[in-house]
């Protein structure tokens, strides 16, 4: 007997159902409101680990190649200084940011119609996260989950880990977001930015619009090996998820060994094919789906010189943005 799965192949093949195996594994964004959108400014951030999976340009990605095109003012940072509140090699940490630049680009992501930066280069969101720091207690920090989560088994957390969640709150308000494109497990975290707002706003007088949450309806990819997780690069199993880079064969290998069920609506959805008849259906799906983002990847990687120019010219678009804000909250807290 198969180990149970009930959002992992059974998911994909649904995604197949629904739109055809030439389209996208097709995900939809649901937000908080229901008419067209083109006011207000997105900010979102993404960690450097270097390619994306399937889960995130499934989960993310692809969402934030849609909100481009639906908001006036687009921000998606790539966060150095969230990647070093646990260890990093520095060597790796440089080659994961300009691999994670080359894929948001080969993800649709435009610099014509989108800031797309690295955060360290824009120093205005240390010094807004020290400000935004002194606002808020520790107690309020050490309640998220994600603290528990990440010191878990360890004997004590960095500072930098701790306060991870005020930094977090300085990239949405330094920008005077509005909309933040959110998983559901980071919603805690989106609302610790909201009640910093509110705190700042009340003491220094109205600055920063309370930021929304844009939830995507699609579901988290599992991993391949165990459905009780969500796919990650940290899985120690390497058949557990597929990377954006994974040639057709390893693809086709990595979902020939994928843990499957047998339960009524997965074998109703099959349409009497064999097991392995329909996991080549869904690699062949995914196949189609990740063979352009794969050769623009490539090529985008082979030009190191280009995904730095991008980067330095989204820090400056960045900064003429995060400068006057600044300025203005130096004003108001007494600095000048």
């Amino acid at each position: 007997m198969a180990v149970p799965v009930r959002a992992s192949m059974k998911w994909f093949f649904g995604s197949i159902q629904r739109c055809s195996v030439t389209k996208s594994l097709c995900t939809q964004v649901k937000t908080t409101e229901n008419k067209v959108r083109c006011g207000g400014r997105v900010f979102s951030g993404i960690q450097p680990t270097g390619v994306p999976h399937l889960g995130n340009y499934l989960g993310a990605l692809e969402q934030w190649a849609e909100l481009q095109r639906e908001y006036r003012s687009v921000l998606f940072s790539i966060v150095d200084l969230h990647a070093i509140t646990v260890p990093q090699d520095p060597a790796h940490l440089r080659d994961n940011i300009l691999d994670l630049t080359a894929s948001l680009l080969a993800c649709g992501i435009d610099p014509a119609h989108a800031v797309l930066f690295r955060q360290s280069q824009v120093s205005e969101h240390a010094e807004l996260s020290w400000i935004l720091g002194c606002l808020t207690s520790m107690p309020r920090l050490r309640h998220l989950p994600q603290w528990k989560m990440k010191s878990k088994g360890k004997n004590e957390g960095s500072v930098g880990l701790f306060t991870y969640p005020v930094l977090q709150a300085a990239d949405i308000l330094l920008y005077r977001s509005t909309h933040v494109p959110v998983g559901e497990d980071q919603l805690q975290h989106l609302e610790l930015a909201q009640d910093v707002a509110r705190i700042f706003n009340k003491q220094y007088g109205d600055l920063f619009p309370i930021p929304k949450a844009l939830l995507s309806s699609t579901r988290r990819v599992k991993s391949l090996r165990d459905p009780s997780s969500k796919m990650s690069k940290s899985d120690p199993h390497r058949l557990a998820t597929v990377s954006l880079t994974d040639s057709p064969d390893d693809i086709v290998l990595k979902f020939r060994r994928a843990v499957t069920d047998f339960t009524s609506e997965a074998v109703a959805s099959a349409r009497g094919l064999q097991t392995a008849q329909y996991k080549l259906l869904v690699a062949e799906a995914v196949i189609h789906r990740t063979a352009p983002l794969r050769a623009e990847l490539g090529r985008l990687r082979a030009d190191r010189g280009h995904l730095e120019r991008v980067l330095t010219r989204g820090a400056q678009r960045a900064r003429e943005l995060a400068a006057p804000l600044l300025q203005e909250v130096h004003k108001r807290v007494g600095f000048c």
